[in-house]
């Protein structure tokens, strides 16, 4: 897994459904633009962040373009979450190594839920703070492998994505059970009721993960109704 070209067939491909169009690049390409309202975005950032807030524009672009969208400001808005063009849904990540988005048209999928980390131990403290008791236990009894710590994080990130577009609510760490399958599965059970303007059923998400290349990503996707 090298270069700067844009993938579309890479790690995001493998755990989403084919109505989701993904984008995905490792390294930051040279000579990527931001639209005016962007750059004041990230006008005071570090260089590190405005690369992976450029980068990872570049490949929703990219996916938007496929989609048969108009490409546009892609400005951060309400708890940060990206603001698609009407019938649009999507969800970006960005982490050390990689950068990826999936979108998706509204009539196809309700909500995309993505997350990447680097596939190591959670810095200390980090379990303790957004782990449940009973996903704790679950955890010490996987094989080893794979980082379940990173990866428990990495699904309740994807979980947060994922339900905040449909609730425009909070979701705390612990208002979600999560469930890992060493085959490459999770499940999330919501501890919380969702709000009373969500009209369909809300009571969960099942999501997939792939552990690879230095990376664990985790990514949810909702069939619309």
């Amino acid at each position: 897994m090298s270069g700067t070209a844009l993938t579309t067939t890479g790690l995001l491909a493998e755990i989403l459904p084919p109505q989701a169009v993904t984008a995905e690049v490792y390294t930051d390409p040279p000579g990527l633009a931001l639209f005016p309202a962007e750059q004041e975005v990230v006008a005071r950032a570090v260089d590190k962040r405005r690369r992976e807030f450029t980068t990872v524009r570049h490949c929703a672009r990219d996916a938007l373009r496929r989609l048969g969208k108009a490409s546009g400001p892609i400005l951060p808005g309400e708890r940060g979450a990206p603001t698609w063009p009407a019938g649009v849904v999507g969800s970006m990540t960005h982490c050390a190594g990689f950068r990826g988005c999936a979108l998706a048209h509204a009539t196809d999928l309700r909500t995309i839920g993505l997350d990447a980390e680097p596939a190591a131990p959670l810095p200390d403290g980090v379990l303790d703070a957004i782990a449940l008791p009973q996903e704790r236990a679950d955890i010490d009894q996987l094989g080893p492998g794979t980082p379940w710590d990173r990866l428990l994080f990495s699904a309740k990130e994807s979980v947060y994505k994922a339900w905040f577009p449909l609730t425009r609510t909070f979701l705390e760490f612990d208002q979600a059970r999560i469930e890992l399958d060493p085959a490459g599965g999770f499940t999330a059970t919501l501890l919380v009721a969702p709000p009373a303007t969500v009209t369909e059923p809300l009571t969960g998400f099942t999501g997939r993960w792939v552990h690879r290349d230095g990376l664990v990503i985790t990514a949810i996707a909702v069939p619309a109704a």
